[in-house]
Formats: structure tokens, C-alpha cells, sequence
């Protein structure tokens, strides 16, 4: 059965980190193009970075680079987003999601959720001023 967990979620001030983890099962991370995704209330999901370690390839959106990272453990089927300088604006609901395209699409493409089949349920992360 596949199954996506995310965990690491919580509430910090600004300037805070945190890091979200993304257990796999069912299937294997290394195979896919993994990402994480945000969604705020009243607005749409939008991508924050993907990676797929096969091709070497990640991509960021504008708003988190260089204060995000993201990062797989293949060998604990486990994805990460290493959030640091949080801001307000970063609250929202995270979800890991991942796509058997074989390749990642960057996260700026229109409607990039489009490309990923499976997805966890989400984890909260709320900053506060």
C-alpha cells in the first residue's frame, strides 16, 4: 500500500527552522521525482522545491531559495525539507508529493501539481512575527 507520511510541522517565531520529514511506503523515492508543496488558507498549493536524485536535479521556488533545502535518504525511503529563516508568510499547510514522470519539472511551471500522483497529507507550519 502506498503511503506518504509528513511529519516535523509546528509553530516557530521568525528566524526560526524547522525540518519536515516525508516517509515513503509502497514504493521507491529513488525512482520518482519527489517534492514539497505549501498551501495557505484561500490561496492555491503551490510548489516549494522537487528533487530527483537519479537526475541530480533540484529545483526551488524563488520565495525559499537559499533558505530551503531539500533531501532524500534513500535507504530510509525518507524526503526532508530543511526549512531555516523562517517568515511569516512561509505558514502554511506542507505536503510531500511525488511523480512517476521519471524527470522533475521546476516548481515555476503552471500548475506543476499537475505532474505528481501521490501525496501525504500534510503537516502544519505557522510563523509567527
Amino acid at each position: 500500500q502506498v503511503q506518504m507520511a509528513e511529519s516535523g510541522g509546528g509553530s516557530v517565531q521568525a528566524g526560526g527552522s524547522l525540518r519536515l520529514s516525508c516517509a515513503a511506503s509502497g514504493f521507491t523515492i529513488s525512482s520518482y521525482c519527489m517534492g514539497w508543496f505549501r498551501q495557505a488558507p484561500g490561496k492555491e498549493r503551490e510548489g516549494v522545491a522537487v528533487i530527483y536524485s537519479r537526475g541530480g536535479t533540484t529545483y526551488y521556488a524563488d520565495s525559499v531559495k537559499g533558505r530551503f533545502t531539500i533531501s532524500q535518504d534513500n535507504a530510509k525511503n525518507t524526503l526532508y525539507l530543511q526549512m531555516n529563516s523562517l517568515k511569516p508568510e512561509d505558514t502554511a499547510m506542507y505536503y510531500c508529493a511525488a511523480a512517476s514522470t521519471g524527470w522533475c519539472p521546476h516548481v515555476n511551471t503552471g500548475r506543476v501539481t499537475r505532474y505528481f500522483n501521490r501525496w501525504g497529507q500534510g503537516t502544519q507550519v505557522t510563523v509567527s512575527s
